[in-house]
């Protein structure tokens, strides 16, 4: 069997299952998921687990002291939600000046780009326009009549 390195982020996982586990089973089985990744690098469990913790303390310290504390090591969080929140910093007066102008200059540079886009007074399609309504209107009022002689008239 073919020696690989340890799957360093596998075993973490495997490992926290087997510390954390709700039942004795998820225990039980992290702790053979955990043995068998070792196992795929040539080490026993214990040497896994000593490696992993060295090199925790080497790069963190404070994780040592307090596993040491404990007996447990820290959880670590990997998720954006799970990072403490930082402060928000208050909006200083020159900020919400400078957020006016810039909001003040968008609008003029937005006006500007829609007068250049405003269709020109065509005087031509004006009054294409115009006749075509007014036919339109004559030819409205004709179907009006003749509804209104086709109802009057006996049947």
């Amino acid at each position: 069997m073919s020696r690989r390195p340890l799957d360093r982020q596998r075993f973490a996982k495997c490992r926290a299952l087997m510390d954390r586990g709700a039942t004795s089973g998820e225990r039980a089985a992290g702790e053979a998921a955990a043995a068998r990744v070792a196992a795929a690098a040539g080490l026993s469990l214990t040497d896994a687990i000593g490696l992993v913790d060295a090199q925790r303390h080497r790069s963190d310290p404070g994780a040592a002291v307090e596993a040491d504390r404990t007996g447990r090591t820290p959880a670590r969080p990997t998720y954006a939600w799970a990072q403490p929140k930082q402060k928000a910093e208050p909006v200083t007066v020159e900020e919400l000046l400078r957020q006016k102008e810039a909001d003040i200059a968008r609008k003029k540079k937005a006006a500007a780009r829609d007068a250049k886009r405003a269709p020109k007074d065509d005087g031509d399609l004006t009054d294409w326009v115009s006749e075509a309504r007014e036919a339109q209107a004559r030819r409205d009022r004709e179907w009006a009549d003749q509804r209104k002689r086709r109802e009057a008239a006996p049947r």
